[in-house]
Order: structure tokens, then sequence, then C-alpha cells
């Protein structure tokens, strides 16, 4: 049996083109340091704000490094890097690893939460009444914020959920359901290869606290495969002014789709997926009694 695995997030290089932007940075000292993933150490500038008074999120965001941290992984902040598996999600996770290919690897949207978990850079363009996320891949998310908007019953299953948002302070709350499940649906929760369910809820506080940064904490709730709900955070500096996302073509960029074993590949200590570690994938998964998820 052939197994080869891609490291999505890490392999593909992120696409940028020269985009006007409606927003004039203070200064440009820093901007070198913001596209090596550091963050911006000069003068605090203010957080620019839109019409309703709000912070404006819009900007071009690439991701801080976290020294000691796995990228990728919305384990990152839990003990050994690892999700609290209850015993089916256990089971969901053998499914995903030795039969799933990883989703975007076969240009088949990330969706959330694991879009929040990539390495590469992404878009946001903010209205006072909507909230458009760009991704590579040619992905977007579209989320209205509402407070008056509610969830209805018997969702679509969809890969960005339905997301619906609003204010809190400062702090724009984006709550998400109606997912697809990763032992039904080609869907992973992040690049690991965790599972997700169609009772996942993720909330998100989006927060701009400067005009150089963009702040998440992402709660995420599944308790039919994990045995209790986890947060995840992290931090993005606004990249140079005048740069964006760009049409990239997915599937003119993968030639070698038909080759790509199932899983995400050994997960090392450090918690991050890839090469270099000697542990291989089992050649023969176990029998379909290993998959069964619903109790």
């Amino acid at each position: 049996m052939l197994n080869i695995h891609r490291f999505t997030g890490g392999a593909l290089l992120a696409s940028l083109s020269l985009m006007a932007s409606a927003q004039t940075p203070p200064d440009g000292d820093q901007t070198s340091q913001l596209m090596r993933g550091q963050a911006y150490t000069g003068p605090a500038q203010p957080t620019p704000r839109g019409l309703d008074g709000k912070p404006d999120l819009t900007g071009f965001w690439r991701p801080l490094k976290e020294p000691g941290k796995p990228g990728g992984n919305l384990g990152k902040d839990e003990p050994n890097f690892i999700l609290p598996f209850n015993e089916v999600g256990k089971r969901a996770l053998i499914y995903t690893q030795n039969h799933t290919v990883d989703p975007e690897a076969q240009c088949i949207l990330g969706g959330i939460p694991r879009h929040n978990g990539s390495g590469l850079p992404f878009e946001i363009l903010h209205t006072p009444q909507r909230l458009a996320t760009t991704y590579n891949y040619n992905t977007s998310r579209l989320v209205t914020i509402d407070p008056k908007l509610k969830h209805g019953k018997n969702l679509e299953p969809l890969y960005f959920g339905h997301p619906i948002a609003h204010w809190e302070g400062d702090t724009l709350v984006i709550e998400t359901r109606g997912l697809k499940d990763s032992v039904k649906d080609r869907i992973w929760l992040d690049e690991n290869g965790n599972p997700t369910s169609d009772q996942t809820v993720v909330i998100e506080r989006w927060s701009r606290p400067d005009y150089h940064h963009l702040k998440l904490e992402m709660t995420v709730t599944d308790l039919e495969y994990y045995s209790r709900p986890f947060t995840f955070k992290r931090t993005w500096a606004r990249a140079d002014e005048g740069l964006g996302q760009k049409e990239y073509a997915c599937n003119e960029s993968n030639l070698s789709g038909e080759l790509i074993g199932p899983g995400a590949g050994v997960i090392g200590p450090d918690g991050n997926r890839g090469f270099g570690y000697s542990e291989p994938l089992p050649d023969v998964p176990p029998g379909p009694e290993a998959y069964e998820t619903k109790e």
C-alpha cells in the first residue's frame, strides 16, 4: 500500500498580490517583521473603527509563531498537545487517520474551526453588517452581524456551518452550528486529522487591541467526540500594506492527488504532523468495527 502524506498547511506557499487597502498604516518601520511572522514592536497605534464605532477587523493577517507550540493543532494548549477525546472520539480519530485523505490536499474546503488553526495568512473585509474572510484555495466565509438572529433547527451541514455574530463591547462573537461530521463527510477539525462531529458548536471571540494585531479566543464544544469543551487562542499580525489574497487554483496545483494516502501521517511528540518520524501507519487499516462512532 502506497502512503504519501502531504502537509498542506506548511508545504503550500501563501499567495500574495498587490491589493489596495482602505486603511493607511500609521508607519511602515515594522512591516518586514510582520511578514516574517514576528510581532510588531514599535509604538502602539490605535485600533481603527468602522462607521458603527466598533473595531474594524479589516486587514491581511499573518499568524505569529508560538515557540514550543505545534502549528495547525487545535490541541496546542492541551497536555501533551492532545485533545480530550472520549471513547467515541478515539474511534473517530482512528477513522480519520486510516480512511480519510486530508480534505485540503484534495482541494476541499477546510471549514471551521480548521482554518483558524492554519499556518497560512488570511484576509478580512469588514462592514458593520457583514464579515468576509478569504483564505487560500479560493475559499471564503461570510458572517452576518446581527444580535437579533438565532440558529434554527435542522441546519444543513456545511463546511463553515451557519455562523451568526454579535458584539460584546469591542469583541466580535461568532457562534457557528450546523457543521459537517468527519465520519460521514470529508472534513477535519484541524491539520492533524482530529475529528469533528455534526454536533460541534464553535464560539469565536475576535478582538483588535491595536492597529497591528488581531486576537482570537475560540471555544469548541463537541461532546460527541470530546469529553469537555476546549479553548484555542491565537494572535495574528497585520501584513505589509498593499498585500492581500489573490486567485489560487488549488486543483491545478494538486498534481499527485491520487497518490495521497489517508490520515495526517505520524504526529510527533511536539504535536506537529509531518515527516521525520519513524512510526508508520499500518498497511492494513482495522476493520469496519473500529469505526462505529454512534452508540
